[in-house]
């Protein structure tokens, strides 16, 4: 009995409690936390280099970094050396090979990386003698030659070729030169004739005046012993010799006195790049940093934020839309950024603009507040656990002028942001009255309804630029010649892969290639008939990923061994899809215009609602095909591209096949095609 009456009164206070707390009031947060952060131990070497020391024995781990803190470099007409610098670095040095010293590395189980501004490496505490010796090897006897530089000049060239045509790269590029100006180091680029101008002389002597100790930071974190780390800096690093770098006079960076829209034609663009962009002078150090990492973490810093909830959630333009705020001791930006379907490019321009003139003009929820603080509360003590983050709070505190609680103070700061602040630095940072609204997209698809956006009763200025941000015309819209029909186009087609004779014998289409995703090997094997059926397989590894049968009036499709039967839209897009010659049959396609695919004239044809085929004016062959699909509630554009024909029995087939899915690319290269064979009596049967 005295078990029940103990139990009984243990109920009574705990209803009691529950009884007084008030459930529809968000309880007061508790103090912040401070933070304990080790504080390095630190001392120079007579050449100026800086060492940063903080132990940890946790794990017998060991981090190393070197950074040099020198001001920005403006490279003018040889625009790469510094890259290309960075890039030959660790490849060998006066004493060892190339391939000894990589072997040797990997033998000792460590990583170890050079770029054009330090260093990093992580080892097992045990042989960290040995690393720090190569890495200093490597940083300061580096063995530059001329075979390493030209393999290291051809892959850069071929890198800016290869994203010529990448909307988003083009995009951030000339961001970056219309924000800062491309005399500015942060807003030159590197071109492939910039790149082709640099020789290996000017990358010794680039080295020679920046690889300096004079800047230089080395920062080592982990399971050491200060008075060994002292003694092995000394012995491997004091060799270092100082030169004096040069000054930097880098231009002022302003904003525009009123908005504009910056638009950069890209023809192949299935999608628009969006930046929302002005210059900013915000610190660390300065007082403002903290409210501003929390305003706009509130705007644009993740998943729950109103740029990610509005763009994507709410209207479905997107599959992301952000925000971020610089915080360089030179010079910032602040950029509010997304990738949206062509369509929809005026009105994600104008749902922008309201986001940020909402958190100028309103203060934010209590609610947000919380929600924000607590998001980065939970990613700066996630972040506590890298050896790194500690590395760089040491690096940091020294090169930023912060003070030495800066980060044991970090929550408690971010703790003490009120909805006042949050309004007040997004009035000052974020400022959309004088900001550029960078475009770059498929001018004939998008300008017309960019023209008509009206913003406050006023209309916003268009200025066109180029690829390198030069000044530019406006892209001319061209008309297809009054003589020019859809049954002309397409009698082009079928004329150029091999004529309507040589078209008309096939009966059936198998097709086999093989594609690469993430270092993947991808399978594709696609049968189609005729007579409108259609069997197409996607394997890895001899395993069935994607499986899709259509029998001419109905169709499945099976993932992950989920059957989901066609729907009326598919079904209507699969009897087009199945056969391998539609231009056979003009039926309800359209001809709409001109465009450009690839830098070349092709005749756009409007197949459905939902589907364009682009024919080269010149070749007559089909380019490429862009559709728009609806997926777990978002509509994306997907374009296929077609190229390298070569002819199979009579008839000419494209041998490659390009896909664009949101930021993932593919290409399918073609083994195999068989025409009139290889086709079984169940293929298409849908179960």
């Amino acid at each position: 009995m005295k078990n029940y009456i103990i139990a009984f009164a243990v109920f009574l206070f705990t209803a009691n409690m529950f009884a007084q707390i008030d459930r529809s009031v968000m309880p007061k947060p508790g103090p912040a936390p401070q933070v304990n952060v080790e504080e390095p131990e630190n001392f120079d070497l007579d050449n100026g280099l800086e060492v940063l020391i903080v132990e940890n024995h946790k794990l017998p781990r060991v981090s190393m970094s070197l950074r040099l803190d020198n001001p920005p470099i403006f490279e003018g007409d040889k625009a790469g050396v510094t890259s290309l610098m960075g890039s030959l670095l660790g490849s060998g040095t006066a004493t060892m090979t190339k391939d000894a010293f990589n072997e040797r590395v990997d033998f000792l189980g460590a990583r170890m990386n050079f770029y054009s501004g330090g260093a990093s490496a992580n080892t097992l505490s045990k042989y960290f003698p040995e690393i720090l010796k190569l890495m200093a090897d490597a940083a300061i006897n580096p063995y530059f030659t001329e075979e390493e530089f030209s393999k290291a000049k051809e892959r850069q060239i071929e890198g800016i070729k290869s994203n010529d045509k990448n909307v988003a790269f083009i995009a951030s590029r000339v961001r970056s030169a219309l924000a800062y100006g491309k005399d500015h180091p942060y807003g030159e680029f590197v071109t492939a004739e910039s790149v082709e101008s640099v020789t290996l002389d000017d990358v010794k002597k680039f080295y020679q005046t920046y690889y300096s100790p004079q800047h230089a930071y080395l920062v080592i974190v982990g399971d050491v012993d200060e008075d060994e780390v002292k003694d092995l800096v000394k012995k491997n690093f004091s060799s270092w010799k100082k030169t004096e770098v040069p000054e930097t006079n880098m231009p002022e960076v302003t904003n525009l006195g009123k908005t504009q829209i910056d638009f950069v034609d890209m023809p192949n663009a299935v999608q628009s790049e969006i930046s929302v962009v002005n210059t900013i002078k915000l610190k660390k150090k300065d007082p403002d940093y903290f409210p501003v990492l929390v305003a706009n973490k509130i705007l644009g810093g993740g998943g729950e934020a109103r740029l990610f909830l509005n763009l994507r959630e709410d209207k479905g333009y997107t599959y992301g839309a952000y925000s971020s705020t610089g915080n360089d001791k030179y010079a910032s930006t602040f950029t509010a950024s997304a990738s949206v379907r062509n369509a929809v490019t005026d009105s994600s321009v104008v749902a922008f603009l309201d986001e940020i003139y909402k958190i100028r003009k309103e203060k934010v929820s209590a609610a947000e507040l919380a929600n924000a603080k607590a998001k980065i509360t939970g990613d700066f003590v996630l972040s506590l656990e890298q050896p790194s983050t500690i590395a760089n709070f040491a690096y940091e505190v020294e090169t930023e002028d912060l003070d030495d609680d800066f980060y044991k103070d970090y929550l408690e700061k971010i703790d003490e942001v009120s909805v006042e602040d949050v309004q007040r630095v997004a009035q000052k940072y974020f400022q959309p009255d004088n900001a550029r609204i960078v475009v770059v997209g498929k001018g004939s698809d998008v300008l017309e309804n960019l023209e008509k956006i009206q913003y406050n009763g006023k209309s916003i200025p268009i200025k066109y630029y180029d690829k390198l941000a030069d000044a530019a015309s406006k892209p001319e819209k061209k008309t297809v010649d009054a003589s020019v029909s859809i049954d002309k186009v397409y009698e082009n087609y079928i004329n150029a892969i091999g004529g309507k004779e040589a078209v008309s014998k096939v009966e059936s289409v198998v097709m086999i290639a093989q594609g690469q995703i993430q270092g993947m090997t991808l399978d594709l094997e696609m049968k189609r008939t005729t007579d409108g059926k259609l069997l197409q397989n996607v394997s890895m590894g001899g395993n069935v990923m994607q499986n899709q049968v259509f029998d001419g009036e109905k169709g499945s499709m099976t993932m992950q061994g989920q059957k989901i039967p066609y729907n009326e839209e598919q079904i209507a897009a699969a009897k087009i899809d199945a056969n391998p010659f539609p231009e056979l049959s003009v039926g309800s396609a359209t001809l709409s215009g001109i465009e450009q695919v690839d830098g070349k004239d092709a005749y756009v044809v409007n197949v459905d609602e939902t589907t364009k085929a682009y024919y080269d004016v010149g070749s007559g062959l089909k380019t490429q095909v862009v559709k728009t699909v609806s997926q777990g509630g978002q509509t994306m554009t997907v374009p296929t591209g077609y190229s390298d024909y070569q002819e199979v029995n009579g008839v000419k087939f494209p041998f490659m096949m390009t896909q664009s899915m949101g930021p993932q690319k593919l290409e399918f290269k073609v083994s195999e095609i068989k025409v009139n064979e290889g086709i079984n009596e169940g293929d298409f049967t849908v179960e």
